[in-house]
C-alpha cells in the first residue's frame, strides 16, 4: 500500500550505542526510542532510569523472541540516566536522544 499522507516532523533521534553486556548508555535526561536486536541467544533486556541497576525501573525484564529484531520503546523519557542490563547472549543497538 503506498503512503499518501503528509510527513510530520519528529524529534531527531540520531544517537545510538551498540552493546553486548549491561552498561550505562547516557547520564542525564533523554528519550529512548527502541532497540535493534542484531543477534541474541535467550536474550533479555531491562531498562533503568538511573546510572546503574539500582532503582527506578523504566522497563522491566523484556524476554526476546527467537526472531525479535526491533523493540519499540515509544519515546519513553528518562531523567537520571539510561542504564541497560542484559541476560543471555546479546548484541544490540539502542536508539536514543
Amino acid at each position: 500500500m503506498p503512503f499518501n499522507g503528509e510527513l510530520v516532523p519528529t524529534t531527531n533521534f540520531g544517537l545510538y550505542k551498540n552493546f553486548s553486556s549491561s552498561n550505562l548508555v547516557k547520564t542525564g535526561s533523554g528519550v529512548v526510542m527502541g532497540v535493534i536486536i542484531n543477534s541474541h541467544t535467550s536474550g533479555t533486556l531491562k531498562f533503568w532510569d538511573n546510572t546503574s541497576a539500582a532503582t527506578t525501573v523504566l522497563f522491566n525484564t523484556i524476554t526476546l523472541g527467537a526472531t525479535e529484531r526491533w523493540v519499540p520503546l515509544l519515546g519513553a523519557k528518562f531523567l537520571t540516566g539510561l542504564y541497560i542490563t542484559t541476560g543471555g547472549t546479546i548484541d544490540a543497538t539502542v536508539v536514543y536522544n
